[in-house]
């Protein structure tokens, strides 16, 4: 079974930048990011297959870039031009998702 540990989450002003990273303990095909804000339901944000392919959520295109490194098994989350709607809680996951794949998520606020 696979294990993900999502890191990298923070305390932001709004227009500021963070970079998510997610360490998988085997190989995943196709790895994403997730985001579940209060009160609202998880939403994916990016996703990127292992060649490389990535996909966005149209609320995040243009300021999210979603990268790995295969070799370390590692999916990251650069996030610029941050907005207090980003403020969620981030999860990595399968595409589609497994549910015993569900880690902590990492905490992002941004403020305004």
């Amino acid at each position: 079974q696979v294990q993900l540990v999502e890191s990298g989450g923070g305390l932001v002003q709004a227009g500021g930048s963070l970079r998510l990273s997610c360490a998988a303990s085997g190989r995943v095909n196709v790895m994403g990011w997730y985001r579940q804000a209060p009160g609202k339901q998880r939403e994916l944000v990016a996703h990127i297959t292992k060649g490389g392919v990535t996909n966005y959520a149209y609320s995040v295109k243009g300021r999210f870039a979603i990268f790995g490194d295969n070799a370390k098994n590692t999916v990251y989350l650069q996030m610029n031009s941050l907005k207090p709607e980003d403020t969620a809680v981030y999860y990595c996951n399968a595409v589609p998702p497994v549910y015993d794949f569900w880690g902590q998520g990492t905490q992002v606020t941004v403020s305004s």
